[in-house]
């Protein structure tokens, strides 16, 4: 069974599927350019240049193809956890990833420093 892999973002935030990659890569490109594939952003608190990152990620990383799309994705910048992420199927989820992260985040920034 095939599904689609490719999703954009409708007005409303919501993932939409798409089939004509011309269009994702369009949509891509411009969500990329003006941030809107950014769904949230935070640093450390005390710190400029360690944090989280979550963004739309508009390809499905459900590898196994069971259950919803991955669609989401938090990175962490900075810290003895740098590099660690976590993908989500929900934005929801994806909100709630980002604050238990910046929350080790910044647990960590402060026994660094």
């Amino acid at each position: 069974m095939t599904r689609l892999r490719y999703y954009i973002l409708d007005e409303s935030g919501e993932p939409q599927p798409v089939d004509d990659v011309l269009v994702w890569t369009a949509w891509f490109e411009r969500a990329s350019h003006d941030g809107s594939r950014i769904v949230k952003q935070d640093y450390a608190e005390g710190s400029v240049r360690e944090g989280v990152s979550t963004v739309f990620l508009g390809i499905d990383h459900n590898h196994t193809l069971r259950g919803a799309p991955v669609l989401w994705e938090s990175l962490v910048f900075g810290t003895s956890l740098d590099g660690e992420q976590q993908r989500y199927r929900s934005k929801a989820d994806a909100l709630r990833g980002h604050e238990e992260l910046l929350q080790r985040v910044s647990a960590a920034w402060k026994d660094e420093h």
